[in-house]
C-alpha cells in the first residue's frame, strides 16, 4: 500500500461502519476535473515512492501545458472480460503458465492479482430468428459450436485465483455490469477506494455513466495489469461538456448520442477524457447517460464521464444494489469531491456547449457511426451514397438503374432492389439497456400491428437484449406478442448483430444479392457499423434507435422519407404514417413505471455465475497447467514464448522490409481482425476445411480468437479492405514483391517473406486502428511478421497495442503522407536509430530510407514504461521475464 507521503490517508464514516481512505480534499484543488480525482486517488493509494510523487505532483498542477508529457501508472480495482478477448487472454496466461514452468518458474505465478471479471456475450450468433423457439436454438447451436472454449473458461475459472465468469445467456457485459457488476466504491481489507475499471472491450466506457472511471484497453494490456502491472498513459486533456436543456419530444437518447458522436469527431478528442457538467445533466436520466458513455470510443475519446449524483444513487437503489454499498457510493462521493455540483467551477482544457432541444431523430451510417444524418435527409443522403458506390451511373441524378430482382420469398413473389432492408435487429449493449427506447420499440410494435402492418419479408428481424430484464419488463407490459407478430422474436442475450454475428442472411436474399450485386441495407440498434462488420453481404450499415430499427423492418427500404412518406397501408387500406404509431413520452414513461421494478433486477442476478443446466455439465479440465489438444481447432497454445530467452536482445534496426499491405484512413480494428463469419472461401476458412471443419461448424473470427492459425490467416482479410498495392480489389488480398509483384492472399504473401526472413511494414493514413479495442489486430500482424506500422496517426487502444505486441508504432511527421512523399509501398524500407540510449530512452524520431527516399517519422513510444515493453519485444515477454526473475530472488 502507499508510503502516505501527502498524508493523506483517513477514516471515513458510514453509519456504523468504518473505512480508510485517502482524503481527496486535503489534496486536490477544488477545480480538479471530477475523472480526475479518481486518478489523483488511484495514485495516492499505490505511491511507493518510486516516482509515484512526481506523477502526483504533475497531476497537481494539471492545466499546464507541460504536464501532459507526464506519464502517470494507474492500477486499476478490476478487470473486465468478454469470452472473445478473454479467452486468448486467458490462452495466453495458459502459455506463460507452460513458460514459465519451462524456465525453472512456479506457474501460479501467472495468476490475476486483482479481480478478473468475464462475461460470455460474444458467441451467440442470430441463425435462428422470426420464431417461438429462436432463443433455445440459437444457444443449442452455440454450445455445440463453442463448448470446448466453454470448457477451457471453466478451467480458468477453476484455476486461476480471482477469475469470475459469467456464463452464457445472462446479457451483454456492459449492461451486465451497469445492471449489477459496477460497485462505484471498492471495499478491500478496510480501505474505501473508486471502481477504476479496465476492461478488454472498448465500450467499457459505458459504465462511465454510473460514474464509475473505465475505459478500453488492448487484451495485451489487460494481462499485464492482471498480473500486477500498472497502466502506463499520459496526462490527458480533459474536455468538459456542458449539457443544457431536454430532449424534445421525438427524439430518443439514441439520437443524442449520435448528435455528440458527430460533434466529438468533428472537435477531436481522440486520446482525451470527456466529463459532462451543468445543469443539463440532471435532465438525462442514468440510462441516457449510460448510452451517451457507451459510445466514447466512436468519439475517440479515452472515456466520457458523468459525476456521481441524485440519479445514480437513485439507479443503484432501482437496479437493487444493497443498503449498505448504496450509502457508502453517496457518502463516499460527497466526502471526496466526486458528487456533480452544477455551479462547481471546474479547471477543464476547453469546455463545449450542447443545447438538449436542438437533437433531432438520427441514423448514422452508411459506413462510420461518426456519420450522422437527419431522419428527414436519410433517404437523399442513402441516394448519394448509392450514386458513390455507382460512380458510372451518377450522370442519371438519381440512385443508378433500379435492378428490381423478382424473388419468391414466402410463397409470395416480389422484387429486391439496392437499398432494401435486409437486417432490422434490435441489438446491442448501447440502446437495449435503456428502457425509454425499448419501451418505445415495443409500442410502435403494438400500435403499428394494430394499424394491421407487418415486416416486409425480406427482412431478417432480431431482438438480442443486454438482459433478462429486458424481456422480463416487455411480457410485463404485454409487448412482445406485438414484437413477435412483426418477427422480432427473442434470438438469445448477447451482442450478436452489433459484434457481426448477424447470421445468414434470408437465403433468397443472400442468393439475389450476391448474383447482382445488389447494395441491401442493415438497421440495427448497435454501436458499430463498420465494412464488413455486420453480414459480408451488406454493403450500407445505419445505426438507429430501437423505434427506428422496427420501422425501417415495416417500410422494408432505405429509399424512403419517414418523415414524409407512408411507412405502409393498413388493414383498413389507408396510408399509415410513421407519426401515426410514434409513442408519446407520456405513454413511455407510463410503462416504465408501471413494468420495471428492482425485484426484476435482483431475481435476474439472483445467482448471476451459476449459469444454465448446459453449463454446469460441462466437464471442465483441471490443473494448474493446461491440457492443450493438437487436434483442436479452437485452442492452440500460441508460439508467443517460443525460444525466449531470459534476456531480450540488443534492440537492432529493421533492415530491408517490404510493405504487406499500404492502406487509406479509418482503417478499423475490424479490417485488420475481421469479428464476423469466416467464409469458405477464404484462407481461414480454406485452413479449416481442411481440418475436417464441416462449413456449418466453421464459425466466427471471433469465436476461434483462441487459435492463432486461424487468426493469422484472418488478418488484413476483411472483405471490405482496400490495400492500395492491389488497386481495384477489395478483401484480404495484396501484392507480394519478389520481382514479379503476384497478386496473392495477404497470409500467403506474409508466409513467402517469412522464408526470406524479409521483415515486414504495414503503411497506412489518419486513424489506423480506430473502433473495438481487438489485441488481435496487434497480435495477427506480429506473427505475419510485421515489425512496424507507419501511420498519419494511431487510435489510443490499437498503438498501445502495437506496443504491446512489440510492433513499433511510427507515425508521419506533420503534414507528412504516403502521399507527399510520393511512396507506392513497392519500395524496400530501413528504419534506423533504433538503438536504446544509455538511459532507456529511444530517439523521438527514426530516419526512415524507402528506396531513393529519407525522410523522418516520429516514435510513438509515448511512455518509458512503453520503451521497456518494446524492448522485450513486448508486454507479455516482459511480465514472463519479470516473474522469472522474481521467483528466482524468492528462490535464492
Amino acid at each position: 500500500m502507499s508510503t502516505n507521503s501527502f498524508a493523506t490517508a483517513g477514516t471515513l464514516h458510514v453509519g456504523d461502519a468504518r473505512y480508510a481512505v485517502h482524503r481527496l480534499a486535503d489534496l486536490a484543488p477544488p477545480d480538479l476535473p471530477y475523472s480526475l480525482r479518481i486518478v489523483l486517488e488511484n495514485l495516492l493509494r499505490h505511491e511507493d515512492g518510486d516516482g509515484a510523487a512526481g506523477q502526483i505532483h504533475a497531476l497537481l498542477n494539471w492545466g499546464d501545458h507541460s504536464v501532459h508529457e507526464t506519464a502517470i501508472d494507474l492500477h486499476p480495482a478490476r478487470v473486465f472480460l468478454h469470452d472473445t478477448n478473454g479467452v486468448p487472454t486467458l490462452v495466453d496466461l495458459a502459455a506463460m503458465r507452460d513458460a514459465i514452468t519451462q524456465l525453472g518458474g512456479d506457474p501460479a505465478r501467472v495468476n490475476p492479482s486483482i479481480p478478473a471479471e468475464l462475461v460470455v456475450d460474444h458467441s451467440v450468433v442470430a441463425d435462428v430468428f422470426g420464431r417461438p423457439d429462436a432463443r433455445e436454438r440459437n444457444v443449442e447451436i452455440e454450445y455445440s459450436r463453442n463448448a470446448e472454449r466453454y470448457r477451457f473458461l471453466r478451467w480458468g475459472q477453476t484455476n486461476l485465483r480471482n477469475v469470475a465468469i459469467v456464463p452464457p445467456g445472462t446479457g451483454i457485459m456492459h449492461q451486465v455490469n451497469v445492471e449489477h457488476l459496477a460497485r462505484v466504491v471498492m471495499v478491500d481489507q478496510g480501505w474505501a477506494y473508486p471502481d477504476l475499471c479496465l476492461g478488454t472491450d472498448s465500450h467499457t466506457t459505458m459504465v462511465n455513466g454510473l460514474g464509475v472511471l473505465g475505459w478500453g484497453i488492448g487484451g495485451i494490456e489487460a494481462e499485464a495489469v492482471m498480473l500486477g502491472q500498472p497502466l502506463s498513459i499520459r496526462l490527458p486533456r480533459v474536455v468538459g461538456v456542458r449539457l443544457h436543456g431536454s430532449l424534445p419530444e421525438g427524439a430518443t437518447a439514441t439520437d443524442l448520442v449520435l448528435t455528440i458522436t458527430e460533434l466529438m469527431r468533428r472537435h477531436g478528442v481522440v486520446g482525451s477524457f470527456i466529463e459532462f457538467s451543468g445543469a443539463g445533466v440532471a435532465e438525462v436520466t442514468l440510462p441516457d447517460r449510460a448510452t451517451i458513455a457507451n459510445m466514447s470510443p466512436e468519439f475517440g475519446s479515452t472515456c466520457a464521464y458523468f459525476p456521481i449524483d441524485e440519479e445514480t444513487v437513485r439507479y443503484l437503489r432501482f437496479t437493487g444494489r444493497p443498503a449498505g454499498q448504496v450509502a457508502l457510493v453517496e457518502a463516499y462521493a460527497k466526502e471526496q469531491g466526486l458528487w456533480h455540483d452544477p455551479g462547481r467551477r471546474i479547471r477543464y482544457s476547453e469546455v463545449l456547449d450542447l443545447d438538449l432541444g436542438a437533437v433531432v431523430p438520427s441514423l448514422a451510417g452508411p459506413r462510420r457511426p461518426q456519420d450522422r444524418v437527419a431522419l428527414s435527409a436519410a433517404k437523399p443522403a442513402f441516394r448519394q451514397a448509392l450514386r458513390d458506390r455507382h460512380k458510372g451511373l451518377a450522370s442519371t441524378g438519381d440512385a443508378g438503374r433500379s435492378k428490381r430482382v423478382p424473388v419468391l420469398l414466402d410463397g409470395e413473389a416480389t422484387a429486391l432492389d439496392d437499398g432494401h432492408v435486409a437486417i432490422a435487429a434490435i441489438t446491442s449493449c448501447t440502446n437495449t439497456s435503456n428502457p425509454s427506447v425499448m419501451v418505445a420499440a415495443g409500442l410502435l410494435a403494438r400500435n403499428a400491428v394494430r394499424r394491421g402492418l407487418r415486416r416486409k419479408p425480406w427482412v431478417k428481424t432480431s431482438l438480442s437484449p443486454g438482459s433478462r430484464v429486458v424481456t422480463d419488463y416487455y411480457d410485463k407490459a404485454g409487448l412482445t406478442p406485438y414484437l413477435e407478430d412483426l418477427g422480432f422474436h427473442l434470438t438469445g442475450y448477447g451482442c450478436m448483430t452489433c459484434i457481426g454475428a448477424s447470421g445468414p442472411l434470408i437465403d433468397e436474399v443472400t442468393a439475389a444479392v450476391r448474383e447482382h450485386d445488389l447494395s441491401v441495407v442493415s438497421v440495427l440498434s448497435g454501436n458499430r457499423n463498420f465494412d464488413g462488420r455486420i453480414n459480408p453481404d451488406v454493403r450500407m450499415n445505419y445505426l438507429a434507435s430501437p423505434p427506428l430499427v422496427v420501422a425501417y423492418a415495416l417500410a422494408g427500404t432505405m429509399d424512403v422519407d419517414l418523415t414524409t412518406d407512408p411507412i405502409g397501408t393498413g388493414s383498413d387500406g389507408r396510408p399509415v404514417y410513421l407519426r401515426d404509431i410514434w409513442p408519446t413520452p407520456q405513454e413511455i414513461r407510463s410503462v416504465i413505471d408501471a413494468t420495471i421494478d428492482p425485484v426484476m433486477f435482483t431475481t435476474a442476478y439472483a445467482d448471476v455465475f451459476s449459469g444454465d443446466d448446459r453449463w454446469r455439465a460441462l466437464d471442465a479440465p483441471t490443473g494448474p497447467t493446461f491440457s492443450w489438444d493438437g487436434d483442436s481447432t479452437y485452442l492452440r497454445r500460441p508460439p508467443y514464448f517460443d525460444h525466449m530467452r531470459p534476456e531480450p536482445a540488443p534492440q537492432a534496426d529493421i533492415v530491408g522490409a517490404r510493405v504487406l499491405v499500404k492502406l487509406g484512413d479509418s482503417v478499423t480494428t475490424d479490417h485488420i481482425s475481421p469479428a464476423g463469419a469466416i467464409p469458405a472461401h477464404t484462407p481461414a476458412g480454406r485452413y479449416l476445411r481442411e481440418l475436417g471443419v464441416a462449413p456449418f461448424a466453421i464459425n466466427t473470427y471471433a469465436s476461434r480468437r483462441g487459435n492463432h492459425e486461424v487468426m493469422m490467416r484472418g488478418t488484413f482479410a476483411n472483405v471490405r479492405l482496400r490495400n492500395q498495392l492491389v488497386p481495384g480489389v477489395e478483401g484480404g488480398y495484396t501484392c507480394f514483391l519478389d520481382g514479379n509483384e503476384q497478386v496473392t492472399t495477404v497470409y500467403e504473401a506474409a508466409m513467402a517473406y517469412r522464408e526470406t526472413a524479409t521483415p515486414l511494414l504495414v503503411i497506412a493514413g489518419k486513424d489506423y486502428g480506430s473502433g473495438s479495442s481487438r489485441d488481435w489486430a496487434a497480435k495477427g500482424p506480429a506473427l505475419l511478421g510485421a515489425r512496424a506500422v507507419l501511420a498519419e496517426s494511431f487510435e489510443r487502444i490499437h498503438r498501445a497495442n502495437l506496443v504491446g505486441m512489440g510492433i513499433l508504432p511510427l507515425q508521419f511527421l506533420p503534414g507528412d503522407s504516403a502521399e507527399s512523399l510520393g511512396l507506392t509501398g513497392y519500395e524496400s524500407y530501413t528504419v534506423s536509430g533504433l538503438a536504446i540510449t544509455a538511459d532507456g530512452r529511444l530517439p523521438v524520431t527514426v530516419t526512415v530510407t524507402a528506396d531513393d527516399r529519407v525522410f523522418e517519422a516520429t516514435v510513438r513510444l509515448d511512455t518509458a514504461r512503453e520503451v521497456t515493453y518494446y524492448r522485450h519485444g513486448g508486454i507479455m515477454p516482459y511480465v514472463l521475464r519479470t516473474l522469472c526473475r522474481e521467483d528466482s530472488t524468492l528462490n535464492s
